[in-house]
């Protein structure tokens, strides 16, 4: 299916404070009109988002239940109770536990931590989870990235003498849990100004509460937002507001100074000698730190993210490399046998959504294979697998359509579920599948627009190649860290043509390296089409088309602004 452009030129209005930023600014009009698609429409915003402070983060008092919270962990400390720190075993809450540990670590070493296994605990608190705490003489419980529907789970603690602290970020329900404190920025009476943090930045807030009412200095926490950085780029939160703050120191934390798990992945991922960015993150460390809760125990995830040798760090980091391996082969086999079935659905021209069910996959890896089905097909996608009587379901969502809504609306069939607008995980009876993937689909069928079940890649600004300088080159890269409310943008120009050195290159001669000329402005630059090497006939023809790209360095000759291409129209399908 070939990709639609969408494209809206900014309204006189947007144009106009445009023009104004430029002049400001001394920046491209068009890298201004990007700044006012974005909301920033005076100076000091701009400055503020092209060089977030630290000194901007908001006040973590401002959470409701934080000051409780400060208390409680006081107390804890105070009358050395010991405290256990719990998490999900995905990167957001492996990275979690990780921060909290390393931080209260310093102050008591009564203190352990805890990672459910996937198959034996399932998903969040679990009663197995408050049995351990039991046994091991736990007080009080943090639990970060999960717990905020633990309803029945935290009344059993309490009636057992502990405590919870829950530091969430998932949608609750009307009834929380009787938890001691309860920090969410998605409870429906939270007055926090920035309602996207990550698992892992709630638990940042609450250490930098702790941090604040014990007057240590900030700098003594900002160590550790490398791996906040973590977090947020792999649980795919928008990268605006206080995550892009996180985010943009963060990520300089991991290029200059990373914690000394951090840095035996990045050594794994043959990424020390490079810059690493977001896109390292998502598509290489995150996938391995979460390997280990996939295919074995997010627990190793934790031991290495809090170790201070390296050595040890490194001989965990090949553990982890290696169940990344095995996570990817699942990966392929349950991807290959997942496209069988949606191929051969009778009905799936008229489906809106995919619904899949095999008792024999790995429960670790239904999560990636839902997105695959939604990236190939463009349609919310949901991934069942079963242990015994009880079923295991991963959704994920195309742009602009609430998978979590969609699980709301098949409540009654579950038995539990959590997530996000883009991704949910459930659990429900065998027997009720059938009937949730009929409710699922109504529901879908319902409510989702046609457009969003289409592929389209929106387009930020349509440029001649002459517009693009090394200053406009520059000043573009300012707009990273990229993410979810602030991605990578991407331009078109209209009707290039093959300059004479464009060729198909790669071991399977699946690429096109191209030199391209814009007549408009008579400008020459050089790009890169990956995996669209069926254009390359039409290419050479010399006849002209159009391009959406977006800008990077050119790997090969340093100081060479590169288009990467995302998509290509020639006048045989305009």
């Amino acid at each position: 299916m070939g990709q639609k452009w969408k494209y809206l030129p900014p309204t006189e209005e947007q144009a106009a404070v445009a023009k104004t930023l430029s002049a400001e600014l001394d920046m491209s009009p068009v890298l201004c009109s990007l700044l006012v698609k974005r909301g920033i429409t005076s100076v000091a915003e701009a400055r503020s988002f092209f060089r977030p402070k630290l000194s901007h983060l908001h006040n973590p008092f401002l959470m409701k239940d934080m000051d409780i919270a400060v208390k409680r962990l006081n107390k804890a400390l105070g009358k050395k109770e010991r405290i256990l720190v719990y998490g999900d075993y995905d990167v957001d809450g492996t990275t979690a536990v990780a921060l909290v540990y390393k931080f209260l670590q310093q102050f008591s070493s009564n203190i352990d931590y805890y990672i459910p296994d996937r198959n034996e605990d399932g998903y969040g608190i679990s009663k197995r989870g408050v049995d351990y705490a039991y046994s091991t003489g736990v007080k009080l419980v943090i639990v970060l990235d999960c717990g905020i529907k633990a309803i029945e789970e935290i009344a059993y603690a309490k009636s057992l003498g502990i405590d919870f602290i829950v530091c969430d970020h998932h949608v609750p329900d009307d009834e929380l849990p009787c938890a001691v404190a309860i920090l969410n920025p998605k409870r429906h009476d939270s007055t926090y100004p920035y309602p996207h943090l990550s698992g892992c930045g709630v638990g940042f807030k609450f250490m930098q509460a702790f941090a604040m009412d014990n007057a240590m200095p900030a700098e003594q926490l900002y160590p550790l937002l490398d791996l906040v950085a973590v977090s947020i780029a792999s649980d795919l939160v928008p990268i605006m507001g206080e995550n892009r703050i996180m985010a943009y120191h963060g990520i300089k934390q991991i290029n200059h100074s990373p914690s000394t798990g951090l840095k035996a992945i990045i050594d794994v991922c043959g990424l020390s000698e490079k810059e690493v960015g977001i896109n390292d993150i998502i598509f290489k460390i995150g996938p391995r730190i979460n390997a280990s809760g996939r295919v074995m125990q997010g627990k190793v995830a934790v031991d290495l993210l809090i170790e201070n040798d390296l050595a040890a760090a490194k001989n965990i980091s090949m553990q982890i490399n290696e169940m990344n391996e095995t996570r990817k082969e699942l990966d392929k086999s349950m991807t290959e046998e997942a496209n069988s079935i949606v191929e051969g659905l009778e009905s799936f021209d008229e489906q809106r959504a995919i619904v899949i069910f095999n008792p024999d996959w790995h429960r670790g890896v239904i999560g990636i294979v839902a997105s695959r089905l939604t990236e190939v097909y463009h349609r919310p996608a949901v991934v069942i697998t079963c242990t015994g009587d009880i079923a295991t379901g991963s959704a994920r969502s195309v742009t602009g359509f609430d998978v979590y809504k969609a699980m709301e609306s098949c409540r009654d069939l579950l038995d539990n579920f959590g997530g996000h607008t883009y991704a949910a995980g459930f659990s429900l009876k065998v027997e009720n599948v059938a009937a949730f993937a009929e409710r699922f689909e109504g529901f879908v069928a319902d409510n989702i627009l046609p457009e969003q079940t289409a592929p389209v890649i929106d387009i930020d600004a349509e440029i001649d190649f002459h517009q693009i300088s090394r200053k406009f080159f520059n000043d573009l890269k300012k707009f990273a860290p990229h993410g979810p409310d602030n991605p990578k943008p991407v331009f078109c120009t209209y009707n290039v043509c093959d300059y004479g050195a464009s060729k198909v290159v790669g071991r399977r001669q699946e690429h096109i390296k191209l030199e391209l000329i814009d007549y408009k402005s008579n400008t020459i630059l050089n790009g890169i089409a990956f995996g669209q090497s069926r254009q390359a006939k039409y290419i050479k023809s010399k006849q002209s088309f159009d391009i959406c790209y977006t800008l990077e360095d050119n790997a090969y000759k340093h100081g060479e602004v590169q288009l990467q291409i995302e998509s290509i129209h020639t006048k045989v399908s305009r």
